[in-house]
């Protein structure tokens, strides 16, 4: 019997819904719908548009009641850490922050010096320190009376955030939670202790779900709306790193993946997290997966740096349209200088160009004069910053890494694959490019019964993806 299952996958630069179709031993993937998530500049600040993100999906659901197809449940995963507000009604109380707002700069700081030192929240949490991790953002908006905060009856991460915009029930998936930094993942659920330093009370945030239990149905409204039906709703693993590792078509377990995008995250899967002073001293995060699995990772600024430099030159004319052409202007560059992608100046600069050139002039390296230069420079640095981290997972777990699995659109970059096999001197398989929510579907066919077993999921996946391997030069 073929089953038909909508995977909506959201980015922090853009969003798309995708119809998975499945015929008892092959997925097929046909992209539905696709639509521009821009950071909204307001008041001083950075924003997502929650309620544009919301209409998107009613307009595929739309979609789909308009060509007679029956869904058999709907998934949602979106970037993690950020949350939304809503009160006792259900109404948003507030358009939720984007975590590239710089109003978390000094958050940890703050946080260290009157609220939990360091090592005991790493030892709590397991979870790479960064400025925007949820913790530090919640903590930021007590600072400074946030009255969204102040009244809300829900807090929700993003994908649960729309699950209760669809379906009125207010969840916490387990793979997006843990992203926070308020996940303790020896309990399985947010930490008590850790609330209890910005007095938050547990039931705020929803009772916590693993992914692929349903959650509810559309409500009335919805499906009035939408003429789709009481559609279930599953809890993939909403966070969409997670969705993509799931989607890693791995035989064996000595590899490392790379879900390769706006980030960067460099990682292995283990059955365990790993919480150590070693891991500490490495800023090493443990994110949940699928099935218990851990996602022992590296959270490294990815080809946000290049796409923001690619604005910059389509605002001047001065190169390609097509991101394949501007990709390969790399060829055409002997510029050998490197920059640290995770160095802070590269998180939200007014120019990326001009931060990347006061880095090079500050080392002692070659400037880039040329957008051939700056692509040469990005995609070396990144493949070399793999190298450093892979060696790094090679000293803090037992994984024998033999290979790496990219997934994500920078998996279609042959540049920067050739560039990252060189680097780490081991074969290099691009794909799937669409894991995130090759992920997502998968999770929701197994929730529906079809399929059972992590392993078997990943032979289907092995069924309907083509892979590129790339071999060192």
């Amino acid at each position: 019997m073929t089953t038909h299952y909508l995977a909506v996958d959201l980015g922090a630069t853009s969003g798309r819904t995708v119809l998975a179709t499945y015929d008892g031993t092959r997925l097929s993937m046909r992209e539905f719908t696709r639509f521009e998530n821009p950071q909204l500049p307001l008041a001083g600040h950075l924003f997502w548009n929650l309620p544009h993100l919301y209409n998107e999906i009613l307009r595929a659901l739309r979609q789909v009641s308009a060509e007679g197809i029956t869904l058999e449940s709907i998934g949602i995963d979106t970037w993690g850490c950020d949350v939304a507000f809503f009160d006792k009604d259900g109404q948003l109380l507030a358009l939720p922050h984007c975590y590239r707002d710089a109003y978390t700069d000094g958050a940890m700081e703050r946080f260290f010096a009157d609220r939990m030192s360091q090592k005991e929240l790493y030892e709590r949490t397991g979870i790479q320190l960064m400025p925007f991790n949820s913790i530090f953002q919640l903590d930021t908006m007590l600072r400074s009376d946030n009255v969204a905060l102040a009244h809300a009856d829900k807090i929700l991460f993003m994908p649960d955030a729309l699950i209760y915009m669809l379906t009125g029930e207010a969840v916490c998936e387990y793979t997006v939670a843990s992203t926070s930094q308020m996940l303790n993942p020896h309990t399985g659920d947010l930490d008590g202790e850790l609330l209890a330093t910005l007095g938050l009370a547990r039931e705020r945030f929803g009772r916590l779900v693993l992914p692929g239990q349903q959650v509810g149905t559309l409500t009335p409204q919805v499906q009035d709306a939408t003429g789709v039906g009481a559609v279930p709703i599953v809890a993939v693993a909403s966070h969409d790193t997670a969705s993509a590792v799931a989607a890693v078509p791995a035989e064996d377990g000595n590899y490392a993946y790379l879900s390769c995008g706006t980030w960067s995250l460099l990682g292995v899967e283990s059955p365990m997290p790993i919480i150590n002073a070693d891991s500490r001293a490495e800023n090493f995060t443990n994110e949940g997966g699928l099935d218990g699995t851990t996602r022992f990772l590296k959270n490294i600024t990815g080809l946000w740096i290049f796409e923001q430099c690619r604005k910059e030159w389509q605002a001047q004319g001065c190169v390609p349209a097509d991101v394949n052409a501007l990709n390969a202007l790399c060829q055409s560059s002997s510029c050998d200088s490197l920059i640290r992608p995770d160095d802070p100046r590269f998180a939200h600069p007014a120019s990326m160009t001009a931060a990347i050139n006061a880095f090079l002039a500050e080392t002692g390296q070659a400037q880039a004069s040329t957008p051939a230069d700056f692509v040469r420079v990005i995609f070396r640095s990144l493949a070399a910053r793999y190298s450093e981290v892979v060696e790094t997972l090679r000293r803090l777990t037992p994984v024998s890494i033999e290979r790496l699995h990219v997934i994500g659109g920078g998996s279609r970059n042959e540049h920067l694959m050739q560039f990252t096999a060189d680097a780490l001197q081991m074969p290099v398989i691009a794909g799937p490019q669409e894991g995130t929510a090759l992920g997502n579907a998968l999770v929701q066919v197994r929730a529906a019964g079809h399929v059972g077993s992590l392993a078997e999921m990943r032979t289907i996946i092995g069924k309907c993806v083509e892979l590129k391997t790339y071999l060192p030069q």
